[in-house]
């Protein structure tokens, strides 16, 4: 099965188009990029500005169709959008860019789907713990009729096991797709950290990270979009849902690892077996906050096995793949480090899932 742009000759006339430079040198465009009423979908919108911003409060506040997404109604339908965060544009290249925004509804109140604002307050308040974050970003390549990007049409590959970190074509589905994403996000200033085939055929994973506060959800938001948008180019959908396939195939999550400075200084792993003894005790709550359906997607995927834990209970070992917390073998090894949560699914929020992992581990709340 080859996998080609879409429509490979009106690529080669839009390079043409892209290529021309504007009369006035002064011009740039600016994408504007927002997170829509679901929760986890991505909407954006593009504007000319005169001028190159150096920081997203130089921008200006612009507005949507919310009853359009799912963030207003008809009769009330404008919604702000707030640049919070830029970047780089590798689709439009240039001194174009890419504007991550916060929605906010007619009377200024938080969007019902901006969650960064909360997570941005309180990453502040745990600043001086210095969190870092990582997280492990899984998805699944779908074709135009919603099958796994390469299956066969009537029936199902071979069982899970060449797969994973595979090479060759009757093991691995989509790698041009990967590849143009991996450069897109080193292009536009993402912390991309890597990339591998996952356990499923056609189901990839990329690791954002590591970031220090908020920055891990607006550059793993971002990196997203840049997937979304060049999956479109190669004429591919992208799924986050975190069972895509039921049956004997692996889920899809985002695995969300995560530090302070005194777990990663000598002595750490008392900090960090600590800070696994209080995510037990809010077991719940980050069910919760791990999912946009306040873990009813989960429940497709935790189920004990495929990798993961129970999703009624909690636990933690080292080097251990089916316990909601894992901490590394090498970690366990150097005596300090980090930790990761497994069970965070593949389309959580990340303002809301290293919102809740700082108020359980740092604030105590």
């Amino acid at each position: 099965m080859e996998l080609n742009f879409d429509d490979s000759g009106k690529h080669r006339s839009l390079e043409h188009y892209l290529s021309l430079e504007p009369a006035n040198p002064n011009l740039i465009q600016a994408m504007y990029i927002w997170i829509d009423g679901s929760g986890e979908g991505l909407r954006c919108k593009t504007r000319t500005v005169d001028f190159i911003p150096k920081k997203p409060s130089d921008l200006p506040i612009w507005n949507f169709d919310g009853s359009s997404t799912g963030q207003a109604t008809g009769k009330n339908s404008d919604v702000y959008i707030k640049p919070v965060a830029l970047f780089r544009d590798p689709f439009r290249r240039g001194k174009n860019i890419l504007v991550l925004c916060e929605t906010y509804n007619f009377d200024n109140a938080i969007g019902k789907t901006n969650h960064r604002k909360s997570c941005l307050e309180v990453m502040e308040k745990a600043a001086t713990t210095k969190p870092w974050f990582g997280i492990e970003q899984e998805y699944t390549m779908l074709d135009r009729d919603m099958q796994p990007f390469g299956w066969p049409k009537h029936g199902y590959p071979g069982p899970q096991g060449p797969y994973y970190c595979g090479v060759g074509a009757n093991k691995v589905y989509g790698r041009p797709v990967i590849e143009a994403h991996y450069k897109a996000c080193l292009y536009a200033g993402i912390k991309i950290a890597g990339t591998n085939a996952e356990v499923m055929p056609s189901q990839w994973e990329f690791q954002i990270g590591p970031c220090e506060g908020i920055e891990i959800g607006d550059h793993l938001w971002m990196a997203r979009f840049l997937l979304h948008r060049v999956a479109e180019d190669f004429g591919i959908v992208i799924t986050l849902d975190p069972k895509p396939i039921p049956g004997d195939w692996n889920g899809a999550g985002a695995h969300c690892n995560f530090s302070t400075l005194a777990m990663r200084e000598e002595g750490g792993i008392k900090d960090i077996k600590e800070a696994c003894k209080k995510l037990s005790a809010r077991h719940i709550l980050h069910i919760q906050a791990y999912d946009p359906h306040q873990g009813e997607d989960n429940k497709r995927r935790l189920t004990g096995a495929h990798e993961t834990a129970s999703i009624d209970r909690y636990s933690y070992d080292v080097a251990d793949r089916g316990a909601s917390v894992r901490i590394p073998r090498q970690v366990s090894a150097d005596g300090c480090g980090y930790l990761e949560d497994r069970r965070p699914s593949a389309n959580c929020d990340p303002y809301c899932v290293t919102e809740r992992l700082v108020r359980t581990v740092i604030l105590d709340e």
